[in-house]
């Protein structure tokens, strides 16, 4: 899944889904990044490299499996 796709992907579930009420940012291995400022209403979702209150780390493949459902999120923070 490109960039473009996961970004699209997650603006779409962000708009489903209560506030989260702080920012969080994705970098992926390429060093893309996908910004979430939960503290907006609505969500903003863009790929700003923004101060973020949480910066997660990972592979386009492994948050792709995990918006899909294929990876657990909690197993995949407490593995790395």
């Amino acid at each position: 899944m490109s960039l473009d796709s996961l970004t699209d992907a997650i603006r779409r579930r962000a708009g489903e889904n209560p506030s989260l009420g702080y920012k969080v940012k994705f970098v992926l291995e390429d060093g893309a990044t996908i910004f979430w400022d939960g503290a907006a209403a609505p969500p903003a979702i863009s790929n700003d490299d923004a101060a973020a209150d949480t910066t997660i780390r990972m592979s386009a493949d492994n948050l792709e499996k995990m918006m899909n459902g294929g990876l657990d999120p909690t197993l995949a923070y407490m593995t790395g």
